[in-house]
C-alpha cells in the first residue's frame, strides 16, 4: 500500500533505473528507425507507419462532444490514455475468459505527463470499478443508454471514446491522446525477441490457459506471455490488483531483454519488433505514425527517474458487491485535482506505524524488484 502526500517519493535504485530504461530504450528505438529512414529506408518507416490504425471514429465521436468535455487547466501538460485490449472472440484468446463475441479494456492506465517533463504519473484504472458510462456509439450505429456499470463495459459499449469520456466524467481531465494495444500484436512481440525471462517465485498450473511452468527463473514465448499477464483468478491472491502488477512487471522485463540482447541497435532484430508492434496500436490521428509516437517519446526522455510514478485509484469493494470496486471519493478526488493543476504526487509505501492512518490517501502500487530470482 502507498500514500499520496503531494511531491514526487524516491523508490529504489533499480526501479529509477529500470524507469530511465523503459523511456530511453523506447525513444531509442524510434530514433534508431527515424535515422534509418533517412538513410534509405524510407519505405520501412512508411510500411511501420501504416501498420499503426488511426482512430478517425473516436476523434468524430470526441468531437461531438466538445462543448462537455474538461478544458485543459495546465497549458503544455499532458494526459494520455493507455487502454490493453481484451479481445475474446478470435485470436485463440477464449481460452483467457469467456468468449461474449465482444471487446473490453483489460488494462487502462491514465498518463499524466507534466507541463515541464519533469514528472510523470501513471494512474491504473481497475477494469471492475463501478463508474457511471454515458451514452456512447456503437459500431453498429446504435446509442447506448447512460449506465452505471464495470469500467471496462465502456470500451465494449462505444470503443475508445466512450472510455475516454467515462474516464473525463470520472476525473474531470481531459484525455489530450489514447493508445490501444491488441494483445494478440502482445504475443508477437515477444515472440520477435525469442521471449522473455521472468522470475516466478511458485510453479504456475492453469489448465484453462493452458499455462504450466515451473517456479524459478523461466523463458516465457508469446502465448505463455499473454496468458501470464491476463490470467487473474489461479495466480497470485486472485485479485485484479495482482494482475495488474504483473503486467506492469513484465513490461518492464520486456524491455530489459530488448536493451541486453542489443535488439534497439540491430536492424535485422529490431525491424520484426517495431513491425510488430506497430501493427498492434490503435491510436488518435496525431500519433498514428512513427513521427507522431516519437514526438511523444521524446518528451520523456529528460524526466528524473524518481519523478517517474506508477499507482492505483484509490479504490475500496463496492458497497453493494465486494466483487467489484468503488472509488474512495476523498482520495481519489484529492489525486485528480493534483493532476488537473499538474501539481506533483508522491508516492510512498505505508509504514506500520501508519497502517491504521485513516487520514492517509492509500493506493496500490507495483513493487520493485519483484521479476527477481534469488
Amino acid at each position: 500500500m502507498t500514500d499520496v502526500v503531494g511531491a514526487s517519493a524516491t523508490g529504489s535504485g533499480l526501479a529509477r533505473r529500470r524507469r530511465r530504461r523503459w523511456v530511453r530504450g523506447a525513444a531509442l528505438g524510434v530514433g534508431v528507425v527515424l535515422v534509418g529512414a533517412v538513410g534509405g529506408g524510407w519505405a520501412l518507416y512508411a510500411k511501420l507507419s501504416h501498420n499503426i490504425t488511426a482512430d478517425e471514429a473516436a476523434e468524430a465521436e470526441l468531437a461531438r462532444y466538445e462543448r462537455e468535455r474538461p478544458t485543459a487547466l495546465v497549458r503544455g501538460a499532458q494526459n494520455i490514455l493507455l487502454i490493453g485490449s481484451d479481445t475474446r472472440a478470435g485470436h485463440g484468446n477464449g481460452r483467457y475468459g469467456k468468449d461474449s463475441g465482444t471487446e473490453r479494456s483489460d488494462t487502462t492506465i491514465l498518463l499524466h505527463l507534466a507541463r515541464d517533463r519533469r514528472s510523470a504519473t501513471a494512474v491504473s484504472l481497475p477494469r471492475d470499478l463501478m463508474v457511471h458510462v454515458p451514452g456512447c456509439l456503437r459500431a453498429d450505429g446504435r446509442r447506448t443508454e447512460p449506465s452505471f456499470t464495470l469500467f471496462n463495459s465502456a470500451f465494449e459499449m462505444g470503443g475508445s471514446a466512450c472510455t475516454i469520456r467515462t474516464v473525463e466524467k470520472l476525473t474531470d481531465i481531459r484525455i489530450d491522446h489514447h493508445v490501444v494495444v491488441d494483445f494478440s500484436g502482445f504475443k508477437d512481440m515477444v515472440d520477435a525477441i525469442d521471449g522473455v525471462p521472468v522470475c516466478l517465485k511458485k510453479p504456475i498450473d492453469d489448465k484453462a490457459a493452458k499455462l504450466r511452468l515451473p517456479a524459478g527463473r523461466v523463458t516465457l514465448d508469446g502465448e505463455q506471455a499473454l496468458g501470464y499477464v491476463r490470467v487473474r483468478k489461479s495466480l497470485g491472491d486472485g485479485s485484479d490488483t495482482g494482475r495488474m502488477d504483473r503486467q506492469q512487471q513484465f513490461l518492464g522485463a520486456l524491455v530489459n531483454k530488448v536493451q541486453s540482447s542489443d535488439v534497439l541497435l540491430n536492424p535485422a532484430k529490431l525491424y520484426p519488433l517495431l513491425d510488430a508492434a506497430t501493427s498492434a496500436l490503435t491510436t488518435d490521428p496525431e500519433l498514428a505514425s512513427l513521427r507522431g509516437l516519437y514526438q511523444l517519446v521524446r518528451g520523456l526522455r529528460d524526466v528524473p527517474t524518481d519523478q517517474v510514478q506508477f499507482l492505483t485509484v484509490p479504490r475500496e469493494p463496492y458497497v453493494y458487491d465486494s466483487n467489484r470496486d468503488q472509488l474512495v471519493a476523498g482520495k481519489a478526488d484529492a489525486l485528480f485535482t493534483l493532476l488537473r493543476a499538474d501539481r506533483p504526487v508522491k508516492v510512498a509505501r505505508k509504514s506500520a506505524s501508519s497502517a491504521g492512518d485513516s487520514s492517509a490517501s492509500a493506493f496500490r502500487g507495483n513493487t520493485a524488484a519483484e521479476d527477481r530470482c534469488e
